[in-house]
């Protein structure tokens, strides 16, 4: 998480947060779950 903060230039809090607003509101459980459903919409 913190290479990704750093590459977009955001604190690695705001990064979890985002993180796990798309994980809820996809309904998926974990981040892995999350990326298949986006994949699966064709979001990724």
């Amino acid at each position: 998480m913190a290479e990704i903060a750093r590459s977009l230039h955001l604190s690695a809090g705001t990064v979890r947060n985002h993180l796990s607003a798309a994980i809820g509101k996809t309904g998926a459980g974990t981040r892995a779950e999350a990326a298949l459903v986006a994949d699966e919409h064709g979001w990724l």
